[in-house]
């Protein structure tokens, strides 16, 4: 077997490989958009021949999916977090409030989440995509919302899906908002984003 051959299939470095041109069509994605960065500028950017990149992705499609992918692996982790913390889950959720906040407010970050959403406008499978990643995230925050840690354990499900809409339409809408007005921080956000939380958090008579 070629010295060659043993490079593709150890899977350590064949890791390491997809994480190299990830990271590279992530910035090319930041810096042109989708459908502004080819395969030809992702493998300069990677420091790879675009036959090297075709062996882990057969298509510009395919690494969006492996982004999103990681994002999911990201957003999990921090379910689990959640999950584990020793408190109640208004405290778990409360205490990760300034970790959503500074993700959801990083413009250099997302904004490569914006270009998916548009690129899904266009683009059955990245939509449906999408819609898998956030079906999984309502999933995880509801078996978070109704387990015995929680105030809400017993809430019917269409309020339950209330709520889980409601917080995460909030937290999604902080990227646009700093982009449109970049002098937002996150302490001012945090200053009403606080208790309308904990309002979401608990029934509504203890609530009000």
């Amino acid at each position: 077997m070629s010295i060659k051959a043993k490079r593709h299939t150890d899977p350590a470095l064949a890791q390491a490989r997809r994480d190299q041109v990830l990271s590279a069509a992530a910035e090319c994605f930041r810096r042109k958009g989708y459908h502004g960065a080819g395969m030809a500028e992702i493998s300069r950017t990677a420091g790879m021949s675009a036959g090297h990149i075709y062996n882990y992705f057969e298509s510009k499609e395919a690494i969006i999916e492996s982004i999103i992918a990681k994002d999911m692996e990201e957003m999990f982790s921090i379910f689990q977090e959640f999950e584990e913390h020793p408190g109640d889950v208004l405290q778990a959720l409360i205490d990760g409030l300034n970790m959503g906040v500074q993700r959801n407010m990083d413009t250099g970050a997302c904004v490569i989440d914006l270009d998916m959403m548009a690129e899904a406008g266009r683009n059955n499978k990245v939509a449906s995509l999408l819609r898998d990643m956030d079906i999984q995230a309502r999933a995880r925050m509801r078996q978070l919302l109704t387990s015995e840690r929680s105030a809400l354990k017993n809430t019917d499900e269409q309020e339950l899906e209330s709520r889980i809409n409601v917080i995460f339409s909030m937290m999604a809408g902080l990227l646009l908002r700093k982009m449109l007005y970049p002098e937002l921080t996150e302490e001012t956000v945090l200053i009403a984003l606080r208790p309308a939380m904990k309002t979401l958090l608990m029934p509504f008579d203890k609530a009000q």
